[in-house]
């Protein structure tokens, strides 16, 4: 066999591994039971209120 058709096979195995491997992973984590954060604890953002000074007209009187 030649060289390069066993280093294709290896690396052929070792992407069908990693890709078993990852599918076992995401299963996994896609098991777990996953709550929603509560509503209530989380306030509502405060109202942020800008005001620009226009220093022209204050410098000018």
């Amino acid at each position: 066999m030649n060289r390069s058709k066993l280093v294709a096979i290896i690396t052929g195995a070792i992407s069908v591994i990693l890709a078993i491997a990852y599918l076992i992973l995401v299963q996994l984590l896609d098991y777990r039971d996953m709550k929603p954060a509560p509503i209530s604890q989380f306030e509502q953002a405060p109202a942020i209120i800008s005001h620009f000074w226009e220093i022209d007209k204050i410098a000018k009187v």
